[in-house]
């Protein structure tokens, strides 16, 4: 029990049974948490390793959910239960795991249809052995000679169906369906589990053999190649130092939009707060904020905020994110390059606690407030409006000081993820709902070639649908619940594990890490893994057809035969031997991205951020876009069927020849 302030009243010790969803749990350094919870109160870092597979501790604050099974190492925390019993995280991959393990395969329903006939082969052969052997005692008795010294009691019947009789058993013995039988339930299960243990959850044997069949892979945008919530891509700066530094830019244009709802503004508050180090920044007065236009305040009480400031920090995030005074990186101003260190002296003036009448917008908002927008800052904004970015003006005390570039940025690794994707053969695809102009910029940095934009959810499944009857096994990448038809449809649908619970539901494949690279891990896993399950199946037929002959006595001219015992013990080491094979599957290790990272791959990256060989399709056509501009706004209003059309021609969707963007609307 906890007041409003967060100190505890009253605590008692319970079994992590009778938690229900809503309790508060108070969990101390060096415990692991009981469930799957919130963080009302306390930091700390976790280790996740028992679920994600990443060694390194995880920061966790007020906020953030903390996973059940997880490793609370340093602070005490309060956590609010969001998740209890069987619908924890840990519960749920124990779940995937034991049915993906019990599950079968495609192959393993052709391993079944043929153990089906072997059992009443292996009699009937076992039979004609018998009649045989029979035959051939009676034709010859010095054939079946007795394996033990006949001292003249038995007949000569006893002699001829003692032998004929131990062959029959030799082969009942030596034949055995069990390594065909073990030979792809083994398989699955140690690649499940490896699997798992790397962060992929493949639910079952039926994904896991096609998965390595896989011809084209659909990439979902938001929140799949990109984190899915805007960001602060660029911050320009147009102004020296000595009139507005970096850091004073920072702290006063995230005070401003702390009052604002907006999530560009959420973007540029987190980006301060994240740069400055700091949950607290300043406090604002006379706040206004014009849709469609932007905000106006007076932003004061900024000195806390620069007073104690980690430059080290600060410029290494500078320097990460890509500030510059303006346009690109190694632009000359005033006839020297730019560099982005923040010096002390920056700080000087910037302390002291005095107002500052603060605008941010667009140009308009800058126009209707008497400040003008000069062309070398309009041209700044275009360059990143042609990426995809949202451009903002921030100005300061009546000066526009400089402009932030706000986008869903792409996730780190998503490029390398799809070129490692291409290397493999497979043909990439992103599918997005968002406009041409900004899935254009997006594909760019990706290097993706093949665009399908303003592509609405029930359209999805469409375009999966067209893209299988070319004949290709496809897989469906994404993380909403717009994506679970599509994920359904798809012969191997992957859902991000930060997706929601519908995206995860409908896959076959999920992704704990929200790693793309586990893409590609996936499908080595699936190769492998069905490359273990045709090893296997060779080595038990090839025993099968050797050893039969043998134990049917047929080599007995020349020699070799075998006893009843010999048969039962290479009928067992049949079996181990499948297992032990299957065992080997442990050897897998994903390729680290310090590998990829190759000379050649960079050299392919800098070659898709210079060539422009996209090819865009908007909606449900399968058309190039028009050179044309859109005026509709919507989306809606652009597949209503109010805008002409061209008609469609024969060439196929991952043919298509390159086309200019049609489309020139806003993120």
């Amino acid at each position: 029990e906890i007041d409003k302030e967060f100190n505890i009243l009253n605590e008692q010790t319970i079994s992590v049974d009778l938690v229900q969803r809503g309790d508060v749990l108070k969990v101390v350094p060096g415990e692991k948490i009981p469930v799957d919870a919130k963080i009302i109160e306390g930091i700390t870092t976790c280790d996740e390793s028992l679920i994600t597979g990443e060694s390194m501790p995880v920061s966790k604050k007020p906020g953030a959910s903390v996973i059940g099974g997880s490793i609370n190492q340093h602070g005490m925390i309060l956590i609010e239960a969001t998740h209890v019993g069987a619908d924890t995280t840990l519960s749920q991959i124990v779940k995937l795991v034991e049915e993906a393990q019990t599950s079968k395969a495609p192959i393993q329903q052709l391993a079944d249809k043929i153990a089906g006939y072997f059992v009443p082969g292996v009699v009937v052969l076992s039979t004609l052995t018998v009649i045989a052997w029979t035959i051939v005692g009676y034709s010859d008795i010095t054939k079946v000679k007795p394996d033990f010294v006949d001292d003249g009691t038995l007949s000569r019947d006893e002699i001829i169906f003692q032998k004929a009789f131990q062959y029959a058993i030799t082969v009942l013995s030596i034949a055995c369906p069990c390594a065909l039988g073990l030979a792809t339930p083994t398989a699955v299960m140690v690649g499940t589990g490896i699997g798992a243990s790397n962060g992929i959850l493949i639910k079952g044997g039926e994904p896991l053999e096609c998965s390595h069949k896989l011809k084209c892979i659909v990439f979902d945008k938001t929140g799949t190649v990109t984190h899915g919530v805007p960001r602060v891509a660029r911050v320009a700066m147009f102004v020296e130092d000595s009139v507005c530094s970096f850091v004073k830019l920072i702290a006063i244009a995230g005070t401003a939009e702390t009052s604002s709802e907006h999530p560009l503004a959420s973007a540029i508050v987190k980006y301060a707060k994240q740069t400055l180090k700091t949950e607290i920044l300043g406090k604002t007065q006379g706040y206004q904020a014009v849709p469609g236009c932007g905000l106006q305040c007076t932003v004061t009480q900024i000195d806390g905020v620069l007073v104690d400031i980690d430059l080290e920090g600060v410029n290494n995030r500078k320097n990460l994110m890509g500030s510059t005074k303006v346009m690109t990186d190694n632009v000359l101003f005033d006839g020297e390059e730019i560099t982005a260190t923040i010096e002390e002296s920056s700080l000087v003036g910037a302390v002291a606690s005095k107002p500052y009448k603060v605008l941010i917008g667009n140009r308009e908002w800058m126009t209707r407030n008497g400040l003008v927008v000069t062309d070398k800052m309009d041209e700044t904004m275009t360059e990143h409006e042609h990426l995809g970015q949202t451009a903002i003006l921030c100005a300061i005390d009546d000066n526009i000081v400089a402009m932030l570039a706000v986008a869903d940025t792409v996730k780190s690794e998503a490029h390398l993820a799809i070129s490692v994707l291409k290397d493999m053969g497979l043909q990439v695809v992103l599918l997005t709902g968002d406009n041409q102009k900004t899935a254009r910029a997006i594909a760019r940095q990706i290097g993706i070639h093949k665009v399908f934009a303003e592509v609405l959810p029930s359209h999805k499944v469409k375009k999966i649908k067209q893209l299988q009857k070319q004949g290709m096994k496809v897989a469906m990448v994404g993380d909403g619940v717009n994506d679970s038809p599509a994920l359904a449809q798809a012969d191997v649908g992957i859902a991000i594990g930060t997706g929601t619970d519908v995206a995860v539901e409908a896959a076959d494949v999920v992704l704990i890490k929200n790693d793309l690279l586990d893409v590609a891990a996936a499908i080595q896993l699936s190769k492998k893994t069905v490359r273990r399950i045709r090893i296997n199946f060779f080595a038990a037929s090839i025993y099968n057809l050797v050893g039969i002959p043998i134990a049917a006595g047929i080599f007995v001219p020349w020699g070799l035969s075998l006893k009843p015992w010999m048969a039962s013990a290479a009928m067992a080491m049949s079996s181990v031997s499948v297992v032990l094979s299957s065992l080997l599957l442990k050897t897998f290790k994903k390729p680290s991205k310090e590998k990829m990272l190759t000379p050649k791959y960079y050299a392919k990256f800098a070659a898709d951020q210079e060539l422009d060989n996209i090819s865009v399709h908007r909606g449900v056509e399968s058309l190039p876009s028009s050179r044309e501009p859109s005026k509709q706004g919507s989306i809606i209003s652009r597949l209503s069927g109010k805008k002409k059309t061209p008609s469609p021609d024969h060439t196929s969707l991952l043919e298509m020849n390159n086309m200019s963007d049609s489309d020139s609307s806003d993120i």
